[in-house]
């Protein structure tokens, strides 16, 4: 699909605890597949993906980066946090203590990021525990997530890697939420890193899929 033109690339970060599906979502919207078992992320993965926004006329590439769940590789995924202008916050719902420590993930990516970053919280695997009563119980409320996204500024939603559910969307809307603030000039083309205007005439390859990233030597 060469000669599709965007109109900005936004980066976006991908945080939560190890094992919550973040790779998953991102080989999700990158490749239309579900990956079953992928290997544990060493520092960070990146993937790409151009979406329209219907509402805002734009066509935008969004430049993620999945970054580790793991404490031994913080210092290096914050370094990825500089700049970001959309993030996805993960965490499983079958799991109280992956929501309970997107606090301290939210806490990390607020003192690193751009201060205007959009982020949305993401309930990851709802699969797990709707309609299979040999599923597994849920340990956070929709209506719990929910509040606390709304008292910390952030969009919400739930979604599953495994079906699809609501992944690009999770994407779509905090895309045009960035989008929004582009054009209220919360977001400075020129000074915004996680935000770029495309050049005259800048045509993409349709780049997706994923290549993995040196964490270290």
């Amino acid at each position: 699909m060469s000669g599709i033109t965007w109109h900005y690339v936004l980066k976006f970060i991908i945080t939560g605890d190890a094992a919550v599906g973040k790779s998953s979502l991102l080989i999700r919207l990158t490749d239309q597949r579900f990956l079953a078992n992928p290997d544990p992320t060493l520092g960070v993965e990146f993937g790409s993906k151009l979406i329209t926004i219907p509402e805002e006329d734009k066509i935008v590439k969004l430049q993620c980066w999945d970054t580790a769940g793991t404490e031994s590789f913080r210092s290096i995924t914050r370094s990825y946090y500089r700049g970001a202008a959309g993030c996805l916050l993960v965490y499983d719902v079958t799991s109280r203590k992956s929501f309970t420590n997107t606090r301290s993930w939210l806490a990390d990516v607020r003192e690193h990021a751009d201060p205007h970053l959009t982020c949305i919280l993401v309930g990851n695997k709802v699969d797990l525990c709707e309609g299979d009563l040999n599923g597994r119980r849920r340990e956070v409320p929709t209506e719990e997530a929910e509040l606390w996204a709304k008292e910390e500024g952030l969009l919400f939603v739930e979604a599953s890697a495994k079906s699809g559910q609501n992944v690009e969307d999770a994407f779509v809307r905090a895309a045009s939420d960035i989008l929004s603030k582009i054009r209220r000039g919360v977001f400075d083309d020129d000074r915004s890193p996680g935000v770029k205007l495309s050049k005259p005439n800048g045509d993409l390859a349709l780049e997706q899929g994923r290549a993995k990233q040196a964490c270290c030597s």
